[in-house]
């Protein structure tokens, strides 16, 4: 990555506020940041707004490559003022540039740790699930590393990682993370316990049935209701 590479699209970067601006809705911002209990203030802007003007404007300002992309994500982040632009910031990595591309793990972990809430974790997952489907020699044990993580919005981000994954699913590592979370009685955790088996449960049923079973003097009955939320059991 050359030096000319890591500086921030400053077109981008000018170009965002004003346009979250112009399609936000003021008199929401206040109910917005009540419903995410935010101290950061929004604008008021909803999220299909927000996501139309950023693929928007990455189109007028177009980034050179990844490093340019991962320079202007970790600005956007650290310098926000208002809460769309780091929902910003997440929305620029979902894009053929920023998939799979573990020059932004470190915006990743920068989210999860700085972030601690779970809108902004919820939506790295997905980047998440990217990463290990394309670099699974280290994604597989940083994962693991992640499920026993003192931080639990770490642990939180290892088990719902491969939400997206479907047929690619690692049950082995689905298995393994869940396991160590089991008994954790924070409620994010039992939440995503119960979500990464829903989703997986529509892939493969069997398999929550069995894990379910299996564990079910463990699971919370949190987990256990959502795991089997829609396989009738």
């Amino acid at each position: 990555m050359t030096d000319d590479a890591a500086s921030p699209n400053r077109l981008f970067l000018a170009a965002l506020r004003p346009a979250l601006e112009a399609a936000a809705i003021p008199e929401k911002a206040a109910g917005m940041a009540a419903y995410m209990k935010s101290t950061m203030p929004y604008l008021g802007a909803p999220s299909p707004a927000v996501r139309k003007t950023v693929r928007a404007l990455a189109k007028e300002h177009p980034f050179a490559d990844a490093g340019q992309l991962g320079a202007t994500v970790a600005h956007l982040w650290n310098g926000a003022e208002f809460r769309e632009e780091r929902y910003s910031a997440i929305m620029l990595t979902d894009s053929r540039m920023g998939r799979g591309e573990m020059a932004l793990l470190p915006f990743y972990v920068s989210v999860i740790e700085t972030g601690q809430w779970w809108d902004y974790v919820d939506s790295v997952a997905p980047r998440l699930c990217e990463l290990l489907q394309t670099h699974r020699d280290t994604m597989d044990p940083l994962l693991r590393m992640w499920s026993v993580h003192p931080n639990f919005w770490f642990r939180r981000a290892a088990i719902i990682a491969q939400l997206p994954a479907k047929q690619s699913t690692d049950t082995v590592l689905l298995h393994d993370v869940t396991v160590e979370n089991l008994t954790d009685k924070e409620f994010f955790i039992r939440k995503a316990i119960g979500w990464a088996l829903r989703q997986h449960a529509k892939t493969d049923p069997n398999w929550v049935l069995d894990f379910v079973s299996t564990y079910a003097e463990q699971l919370s009955p949190l987990s256990r209701r959502e795991a089997l939320k829609h396989l009738g059991a």
